[in-house]
């Protein structure tokens, strides 16, 4: 590879202490033999005390006990590239780093060792953190302009006090927007109270949510407060609200309309202070017109109205929801898996997600079982979601074709203004031209 013998066995050294990169080699009985300057830097072991000890030893990582990528790299001779994994320096802090291996014959062809490399990701995981911070506002991330909309809309909403009904699909986020209305509201120092109304069958719902004195029906054998009684001072989240029986909603009305309620079983009238805040994934303006949802509630629940739209309305939102879940799963469960393949993302963006955000959350869960590390690749999906034929859904897309309709869309949205798209899509305006001279879009535009 070297001609003229230029270069000898101690240049070596040389040179890889001149890469950014860590750098150290292992003999067959896992003892470090090599270890260079950016090794140290990166790990903060000083070569000295490095040369000599076993591997695992000197980098502890969290896949040295089970899944190491030079054991991998050693036992079946495949080589590794661009795994994510957490190293603790010798000070004790955690580094996100990439690592790579291979093995190291000799002139023979023998394996004699293995060679790894990493490299310091932790400007990237900053970056990355400071993209997630921009676009998250009350625990909800977007970057989508309608969910913007909404976002700023909720400070107001939450200063109200009235009630609210949140609408939008299953799996869209509607308690996470509650949440995030209580929390702005004043009522944000006491107690954020959820009801599946749809889990229960009326009698016990009714139980649930007033109370019952002991003997009020079959096994209530003692008295028990009420969710309204619990949400004194806060918020009570009635969810599935489309589900509850006609008998039900007059009970609810009166919650409502006098602010006053009875256990069930009891003749004391009891105050609410509870702000409401209702959620539907059905249409109840369609119920109430066929009879099954009483107008008078629904107009009391129907004061203030947000409709979150489904996923498949905000694509620009999925990678950022891709990054926030493998982050908080990478740390819950230990593992160092840094993104989703372009494969991945492509079939993300082009599926409809029926399930929405719930569904897209719940896929990732599913591959942090399966995906041993680094990124997210095909086989790591459900079966339901890898074995889909995207044909189907957006014949011939690539996720250029699919990242040049959300500009596309963006900019007309925002009436061809460059400055105002390129704001949305959190990138700059040179990004932006570069992007659109790309697509075949000239003309200048408003900045």
């Amino acid at each position: 590879m070297f001609r003229g013998g230029i270069l000898g066995p101690d240049h070596f050294g040389v040179i890889l202490d001149c890469v950014a990169d860590g750098v150290f080699t292992v003999s067959r009985q896992w003892v470090v033999t090599f270890f260079n300057r950016a090794a140290e830097e990166i790990s903060g072991i000083d070569r000295a005390d490095a040369l000599g000890q076993r591997c695992s030893d000197v980098l502890r990582t969290d896949m040295c006990a089970e899944d190491c990528a030079l054991r991998h790299t050693m036992h079946t001779g495949s080589r590794v590239v661009g795994r994510h994994v957490t190293i603790t320096r010798a000070d004790g802090r955690k580094k996100p780093v990439s690592v790579s291996t291979a093995l190291l014959r000799n002139a023979q062809g023998e394996v004699v060792g293995g060679v790894e490399t990493f490299r310091d990701l932790t400007d990237v995981e900053d970056l990355r953190d400071q993209l997630l911070r921009r676009f998250t506002v009350s625990n909800i991330v977007t970057r989508s302009r309608k969910m913007r909309d909404i976002l700023d809309l909720l400070p107001r909403v939450a200063a109200s006090n009235a009630t609210c009904l949140v609408g939008g699909e299953s799996g869209t986020g509607k308690e996470l927007l509650a949440r995030a209305i209580h929390r702005l509201s004043g009522s944000s120092g006491g107690p954020f109270v959820a009801v599946n109304c749809g889990a229960l069958p009326d009698t016990l719902l009714e139980s649930e949510l007033f109370g019952h004195e002991a003997g009020a029906f079959t096994d209530a054998k003692r008295s028990r407060q009420g969710r309204f009684a619990s949400a004194q001072g806060g918020t009570i989240f009635l969810d599935e609200i489309g589900d509850v029986s006609p008998a039900l909603q007059v009970r609810l009305l009166r919650v409502l309309q006098e602010k006053e309620y009875q256990p069930l079983g009891s003749d004391d009238v009891l105050r609410s202070d509870a702000r409401v805040i209702a959620a539907t994934n059905r249409n109840l303006e369609e119920m109430v017109r066929r009879g099954e949802f009483r107008s008078d509630l629904y107009y009391r629940l129907n004061v203030v109205s947000v409709v979150v739209p489904p996923l498949r309305e905000r694509p620009e939102d999925i990678p950022l929801l891709c990054q926030h879940f493998i982050g908080r799963y990478s740390r819950s469960r230990r593992k160092d898996i840094s993104g989703v393949s372009e494969d991945v993302l492509t079939k993300f963006m082009t599926y409809p997600w029926p399930g929405n955000v719930r569904e897209l959350e719940n896929s990732i869960e599913y591959a942090f079982i399966l995906c041993p590390g680094g990124l997210i690749q095909q086989e790591h999906l459900p079966d339901y979601m890898r074995d889909r034929d995207d044909a189907t859904a957006v014949s011939g897309s690539t996720l250029a074709d699919i990242e040049g309709g959300v500009i596309l869309r963006t900019l007309r949205r925002n009436d061809g203004h460059r400055g105002r798209t390129a704001r949305e899509l959190g990138i700059s305006k040179s990004t932006l031209w570069r992007k659109l001279k790309a697509l075949g879009v000239a003309g200048e535009g408003g900045s």
